[in-house]
């Protein structure tokens, strides 16, 4: 990554403008009590971009699904800059902090307009795994970083 500007910014769960994004994104369950976290508990990072166009956030916990690693709980892009280079970015900061990590995260092909869902991650270097969750999910993922090449 030398040579490369960094896009990401550190923030808390419950940054305003992350928030927002965060309530646009098909994950967000509508309550009538007004959220303030968003990620969820166990380990988390939440990166926003300095516009405040753009979340990742990463969560570190015991997933009842059975997957292991990290996971990108959120990914909601608006900004001008490519998503690829946005995950990539979001990789590397979670390599830091957690280098023996698989990454991973879930994509459900019926709420997003793609014809190829989670493209974006597959141009930053993850795969998508052969099989789905119970509930149909696409699972991608993205070995540890010593493991991965990519």
């Amino acid at each position: 990554m030398h040579g490369v500007q960094p896009i990401w910014w550190l923030t808390k769960d419950g940054d305003a403008a992350c928030l927002e994004l965060y309530e646009k994104h098909y994950s967000c369950r509508a309550t009538k009590r007004r959220i303030r976290q968003f990620v969820g508990p166990g380990e988390k990072i939440v990166l926003r971009t300095g516009e405040g166009d753009a979340v990742f956030a990463w969560r570190r916990f015991i997933d009842d699904s059975g997957e292991t690693g990290v996971n990108c709980a959120v990914f909601r892009n608006e900004s001008k800059h490519q998503s690829s280079v946005l995950i990539r970015q979001a990789d590397a900061i979670a390599d830091f902090v957690w280098p023996d990590q698989r990454h991973y995260t879930f994509v459900n092909p019926s709420r997003v307009r793609s014809k190829n869902p989670g493209f974006c991650f597959i141009v930053a270097g993850w795969v998508r795994e052969s099989y789905r969750t119970k509930s149909g999910l696409i699972v991608l993922s993205r070995p540890p970083a010593r493991a991965w090449r990519g």
